[in-house]
């Protein structure tokens, strides 16, 4: 799993930099540059987790589900910005803002994976 997620996050590092370089030199003004922003910091933040569960820090299943919600929700929240902009439509409704809570969530479950690892000893 966690070569998986570490492929995934490279693939959104990828997006984060094409979805970027759209918003600046592409269709300026639509949002993409953001969403290229928000692909690539958790594009980090789950490679930072997968460290993070291997040494013990964060408890695995609790952060396996965390590192899914930042892959799920940051995609969600990118390709609704990009479906807005190159197709004129949402990806579905309320697909960004699904991300985004998705996001919330899992950064809030960070927490509780962190403080179990801290119980577990």
């Amino acid at each position: 799993m966690d070569q998986i997620l570490i492929a995934l996050a490279g693939l959104m590092g990828a997006a984060g930099i094409v979805l970027a370089a759209a918003g600046a030199h592409g269709k300026p003004g639509t949002g993409l540059d953001n969403a290229g922003h928000l692909l690539l910091i958790h594009a980090a933040a789950v490679i930072a987790g997968v460290a993070a569960i291997r040494s013990g820090v964060i408890l695995r299943p609790l952060g396996l589900i965390v590192l899914c919600g930042f892959v799920l929700g940051a995609a969600l929240f990118a390709a609704d910005v990009a479906a807005r902009a190159y197709l004129g439509g949402r990806l579905f409704p309320f697909a960004a803002p699904t991300g985004g809570v998705i996001l919330i969530i899992s950064w809030l479950t960070l927490i509780a994976a962190a403080l179990a690892a801290l119980r577990t000893g």
